[in-house]
């Protein structure tokens, strides 16, 4: 399929249509289990944009956080592990992610309501939940032995919801990694190099022949957008009636370029002035191809006539946060007040769950969708 046959497509009928679906972000950033408290990144991003990931509650960012000189993640890293690097967490998830059932996550989101899931294949620390058969050239054998992500698969499609994935295209930091703490950094930190750029392909190729998704949700930006097409023909020959994302900016030269000191604080400074002179909500620009919008802990306001769909965690973070108080939740009521407004303006709900290290959801997670889930079932 040439990208004439898909630019244009209407947005599939099956995803069209306002719902629910369930996103997991399970990782080893579990262990630790710990981010600030506090605002959400997007909030951050507006009153303190220079910081916002060094300060953000995002757990899943640990791995970054913990190497930002002062932070509060660096602080609370030295204090309960010392100098033990990130990569010392592995032994304790993979262990303890054996008690991983995804017979028992499919029933709860089965009983939510939701009729899609999307996992987290890959997220930005670089270590995947399936046996990839496409070696990570810096750090071989970083992978689960056990397929996470085909199990989850055939649980959730037996069940009768759609199964999707996730991948971080832009942000691996097992091939390079400088400290974020805006999104200047954030792009800067975009791997640009060849290697790269085949081991991503490869592994999205990988992942859609094997488990043949019905979203391919891409995460902050791919390395070169020359591969686009590829990827997008690729995924559209496997799976028809898919849908992708709009994260898969390739820029290449300006993530190369931003890793210029001058450059980046230009970059930087153009952003803060855009968010101060916005009202409202902010969104980045509409790239390449798309089937769908994101907007990340925001309303979806001001996107027009697309079709759109609203991501956010039960809590301020999207993996597991121990560090998060009930009060940081959404109980059963936010969440179904969220839902309404979200699906009666078109969007639909994305709601995450981060589970333990063992693969248990929490309570105060797992209580909001059931309640959600009894108002949707009738």
């Amino acid at each position: 399929m040439s990208s004439a046959a898909y630019e244009g497509r209407p947005c599939p009928e099956w995803y069209a249509k306002p719902q629910l679906g369930i996103f997991i972000h399970w990782g080893m950033w579990a262990i630790p289990a710990w981010a600030p408290r506090g605002e959400s990144l997007t909030e951050l991003t507006k009153t303190d944009y220079d910081h916002a990931f060094a300060l953000g509650p995002y757990a899943e960012w640990y791995p970054n956080a913990m190497k930002v000189a002062g932070s509060p993640t660096a602080r609370h890293h030295a204090e309960h592990y010392g100098d033990a690097p990130y990569e010392a967490f592995r032994a304790p998830f993979d262990a303890a992610a054996e008690a991983f059932d995804a017979d028992a996550w499919a029933d709860l989101f089965q009983a939510s309501g939701a009729t899609y899931v999307v996992f987290v294949t890959k997220h930005h620390d670089g270590y995947c939940l399936w046996p990839t058969q496409v070696e990570n050239p810096h750090r071989p054998g970083w992978h689960s032995r056990r397929d996470f992500v085909g199990e989850l698969a055939a649980a959730v499609r037996k069940r009768g919801m759609r199964f999707g994935l996730y991948y971080s295209g832009g942000l691996d930091w097992t091939f390079f990694h400088t400290p974020i703490s805006n999104f200047g950094d954030m792009f800067a930190c975009v791997p640009t190099g060849e290697d790269y750029r085949a081991y991503a392909k490869a592994q999205v190729r990988e992942l859609v022949e094997r488990y043949k998704p019905s979203v391919l949700w891409n995460d902050i930006a791919w390395p070169d957008k020359r591969d686009l097409d590829e990827v997008f023909s690729h995924y559209y020959a496997h799976v028809p009636d898919g849908v992708v994302n709009d994260r898969w900016m390739g820029e290449s030269a300006l993530f190369q370029a931003l890793k210029e000191p001058m450059a980046l604080a230009g970059f930087n400074a153009a952003v803060k002035a855009k968010l101060a002179e916005t009202d409202g909500e902010a969104h980045s620009p509409a790239t390449t191809h798309h089937d769908f919008r994101t907007v990340e802990y925001a309303r979806g306001e001001g996107l027009g006539d697309v079709k759109w769909e609203s991501v956010r965690g039960l809590g301020m973070a999207f993996g597991y946060n121990a560090n998060e108080e009930v009060g940081d939740y959404l109980d059963g009521q936010g969440l179904i007040e969220l839902y309404r407004d979200v699906t009666g303006r078109g969007g639909n709900l994305l709601i995450n769950v981060g589970p333990k290290a063992d693969a248990s959801i929490p309570e105060v997670q797992r209580a909001p969708l059931l309640e959600l889930g009894r108002l949707l079932k009738g």
